[in-house]
């Protein structure tokens, strides 16, 4: 059991990377603020050196990791460019990135208490991983 919750955990907190970093990139060509730019790209850093972290202990299982959901990265594409279509600015990017967080934290939680027999190495990377959203949405507030 602890095997498998933790590899459950692992790919899903692969897939929340995953999405996280496409949503930056689908939003970076649209911010104007230096510092708005500097907090989307050092998060994306950050949540990319956590991806090897996790690939590294997923090969351990000889897992894959997971990809995140077709239907949930398709329609984060939609909204995001529908909504900068009608707004380029960087209080719409701060409001897109700051539901995504929002979505990534409370997904993410759920995973936790799913995936509770998980070990504590797994259970410290999604940690880890909700606090880069927390505060990334801390940051980004005064872009509102």
């Amino acid at each position: 059991m602890i095997e498998q919750d933790t590899v459950r955990l692992l790919r899903e907190c692969d897939a929340g990377i995953k999405m996280g970093v496409s949503s930056i990139e689908d939003t970076l060509q649209s911010v104007k603020s230096v510092d708005l730019k500097k907090y989307l790209e050092e998060c994306k850093a950050k949540h990319e050196t956590l991806k090897e972290e996790i690939q590294i202990l997923l090969a351990r299982y000889h897992d894959d990791g997971k990809e995140p959901n077709a239907m949930a990265k398709g329609m984060s594409w939609i909204k995001t460019n529908a909504k900068l279509a009608l707004d380029e600015s960087d209080k719409t990017v701060a409001d897109l990135m700051t539901d995504g967080c929002n979505m990534g934290i409370k997904t993410l939680n759920r995973f936790l208490n799913q995936y509770e027999a998980a070990d504590e190495k797994s259970k410290d990377i999604a940690k880890r991983l909700i606090r880069l959203e927390e505060k990334l949405v801390e940051e980004i507030r005064q872009f509102l």
